[in-house]
């Protein structure tokens, strides 16, 4: 069994949301942990685990870090890990995967599907083995219990319901 562990120096987990529908608020998550393990060369008996601190969440804003923080989204006083972990790795070409598996957000757990793009292996200076990845997906915030909701004067929505996921990611693998 190979095991590879994420370098967050060379990785980062973001999401972007529509504000007032005309435009894209982009955040991120500073503290995050993962881990991937395969037997296989075509990764297809992947099982991957991944946490973030949502305590860690910045939008370059503090007091919308703070609200985001707050119960009226993801209540990290409460639950302060978000937490995936695949089910299923399904190779669609070389460098293409359909990875799906269980996101929780607060204490609610549902199946989301993530498209994976992987940008290949290599051996850095070091000696070390390190594989690259692109994944995206798209979740609705509502179905994780972040609802809070507002209206402007002219009856749009504040905050728009789909968030896209964007993680690029550089696993290293571990010694046996």
């Amino acid at each position: 069994m190979a095991t590879y562990k994420i370098d967050p120096t060379h990785s980062d987990i973001t999401f972007k949301i529509k504000h007032l529908m005309i435009s894209s608020v982009t955040g991120s998550f500073k503290k995050f942990d993962a881990t991937f393990e395969t037997n296989s060369a075509d990764f297809t008996d992947a099982t991957i685990n991944f946490e973030a601190d949502v305590n860690s969440i910045d939008t370059g804003n503090e007091q919308r870090d703070a609200h985001l923080k707050a119960d009226d989204f993801f209540n990290a006083e409460q639950f302060p890990t978000l937490k995936f972990s695949s089910t299923n790795v399904e190779k669609e070409s070389d460098e293409e995967y359909k990875v799906t598996g269980n996101l929780t957000v607060r204490d609610i757990t549902k199946p989301v599907e993530l498209k994976v793009d992987f940008n290949g292996t290599i051996v850095d200076p070091w000696g070390q083995e390190r594989l690259g990845f692109e994944i995206n997906g798209k979740i609705n915030r509502k179905e994780f219990g972040l609802t809070w909701s507002a209206l402007t004067e002219a009856g749009g929505l504040v905050l728009a319901d789909d968030v896209k996921l964007n993680m690029n990611v550089e696993m290293v693998k571990q010694a046996q």
